[in-house]
């Protein structure tokens, strides 16, 4: 309830000579307390008229101890200059039912793999940069012309500026309006899937404010501000941390994203995060929310990404990128115990890929990729942004260890393919006609030759039995798997294996590294080996 303000002079006095409320010395009492608090009153003497209370020796330590006290820092300044760089991007995609493509009547618009967390998250939320069905055009969303908005920024005077790709993916026409209000349209000069990065172009003017790319590594705790179009607001500034680095939130092998807490929302999309110095130190592209709303984790695309996929997209529209055509894994605790290796670090390499060029310069399975061009690989994620960071063509110097030994192997990089075809697998394929197969005991598995199973091939043993409680359970394993490799030698019968097994403990290792075939694609396993 809001209190109205009361006159105290126009009180009833009940027919007495009106006098004050308070008495002069009861008000000089009141005064005097109000003082020694530091608050702005005057008191009244009918003597000397206004009193100045501030004058007192009390209020002047007062004020002296304020002005000790430094005060926090804004950011008016820095939004002052970087805000006019930012955009609000509308995009319009024509209806597709009109031009007869039965995908309008599919909810199949987002430009991420089915089933990857990216692509629930935009089927949760909706179509372009999370906007609700009802926002998307159409009764459901997928009829009629599809409408949405997200962020961008300029990087050049002459119009060039950067946004996500799943804000402009697809677009008939792109729309940007800049912070005063001037709107433009803009062309698409290229777009990246796996950085979520496009690149737009709005032609007309050479004096359009843009802003500067950091060259420089955020850290953990740094201030960030987040400026963005959320929810069609358009100009919106939101300031919080730098709360990590180098996340990766399963939207490919690229990932390698800045998280912060300044609240961004949907419309956020594309916008930049800038440091206190006013440059970009990456865009924003996702958020992790239950709600739809901001939490304080959203995920942003760093600024050295954003240069080598901007530049390429500027010179030729598209992305090349390095590949020597290898499946790699990270190489846990286990996998390194049983290799040898005293560190947990570097590239697991599952299996080459035939005619690859990792094949053809004699990469094997299970070896270990431990630096590039002699700076080291930390895991499968680094080894994987690093070749791909890397032009085809190149000659790359890979350090490997292989078999025990440490190898130097020289390659020249291929150009990573836009599909990668892998094997789909089917009951019938992984099961077939299993026969009952051989324990194996202490390991929990039972298997059987894979000649002998329909569908599953003639290399290695088939499992057909995993006991629940086992260590191989445990560690993934599966009726169907088919076990190609045991201490890195090829089994083929269940006897093979168990000798395997029992050279491993006669070496003393604590775990047995075994290569495993699943649903067309090998990945190593490290299982724990019982002694006795």
């Amino acid at each position: 309830m809001t209190e109205r303000p009361v006159d105290l002079s126009s009180l009833p006095s009940n027919g007495a000579p009106r006098r004050s409320l308070f008495s002069a010395r009861k008000f000089a009492l009141m005064a005097s307390v109000v003082a020694g608090l530091g608050a702005a009153v005057y008191g009244f003497s009918p003597q000397q008229g206004p009193v100045d209370l501030f004058a007192s020796a009390a209020h002047a330590q007062v004020n002296n101890e304020v002005r000790k006290v430094e005060r926090p820092i804004g950011f008016a300044d820095i939004v002052e200059r970087v805000k006019p760089s930012v955009i609000s991007v509308k995009i319009n995609i024509a209806d597709k039912a009109s031009k007869g493509d039965d995908s309008a009547n599919k909810d199949e618009d987002s430009p991420f793999q089915p089933g990857s967390p990216m692509e629930r998250f935009f089927r949760r939320f909706g179509g372009p940069d999370g906007l609700p069905p009802g926002l998307r055009g159409g009764p459901r969303g997928g009829r009629g012309p599809v409408t949405g908005q997200g962020s961008g920024f300029f990087i050049s005077a002459d119009g060039y500026a950067v946004t996500n790709n799943h804000v402009v993916d697809g677009a008939d026409k792109v729309e940007v309006t800049m912070d005063d209000g001037k709107t433009f349209t803009a062309k698409v000069i290229g777009t990246d899937p796996r950085t979520d990065l496009a690149l737009i172009k709005v032609e007309g003017r050479k004096d359009f404010p843009f802003a500067k790319l950091s060259d420089s590594k955020p850290r953990i705790g740094d201030w960030v501000l987040a400026v963005g179009n959320p929810f069609g607001l358009g100009g919106t500034v939101t300031a919080g941390i730098v709360s990590a680095s180098g996340r990766d939130i399963g939207n490919g092998p690229y990932d390698d994203f800045i998280q912060i807490d300044a609240p961004v929302n949907k419309g956020n999309s594309g916008g930049p995060a800038f440091d206190t110095s006013g440059e970009v130190m990456g865009v924003n592209t996702a958020i992790y929310s239950p709600s739809g709303g901001s939490v304080g984790i959203a995920f942003s695309i760093p600024a050295s990404t954003v240069k080598n996929v901007i530049a390429q997209l500027r010179d030729k529209g598209s992305v090349s990128r390095g590949w020597i055509g290898v499946q790699i894994q990270p190489v846990t605790s286990d996998i390194a115990d049983s290799l040898g290796m005293k560190k947990a670090e570097g590239a697991l390499v599952a299996e080459p890929q035939a005619n690859g060029p990792a094949a053809k310069a004699g990469i094997q399975s299970g070896d270990v990729i431990t630096a590039v061009n002699g700076e080291p690989v930390k895991d499968a994620k680094e080894l994987a942004r690093t070749i791909g960071g890397l032009a085809p063509g190149n000659a790359v110097k890979l350090n490997v260890l292989q078999k025990g030994q440490d190898k130097v192997i020289n390659l020249t990089l291929g150009q990573l393919p836009n599909t990668i075809e892998a094997k789909a697998s089917t009951d019938k394929e992984d099961k077939g006609s299993q026969s009952k197969g051989t324990d194996v005991p202490k390991l929990g598995l039972t298997v059987a030759p894979a000649n002998s199973v329909a569908g599953a091939g003639k290399e290695g043993v088939v499992v057909t039995e995993v006991d629940p409680k086992s260590a191989a359970a445990e560690r993934g394993f599966k009726e169907g798997d088919v076990i190609l490799e045991v201490a890195g030698k090829s089994v083929g019968t269940a006897g093979e294996v168990r000798e395997a097994l029992d050279a491993a403990r006669t070496e003393n290792k604590n775990s047995v590294l075994m290569r495993v075939k699943s649903g067309g694609s090998s990945r190593f396993v490290a299982v724990p080996l019982a002694k006795g």
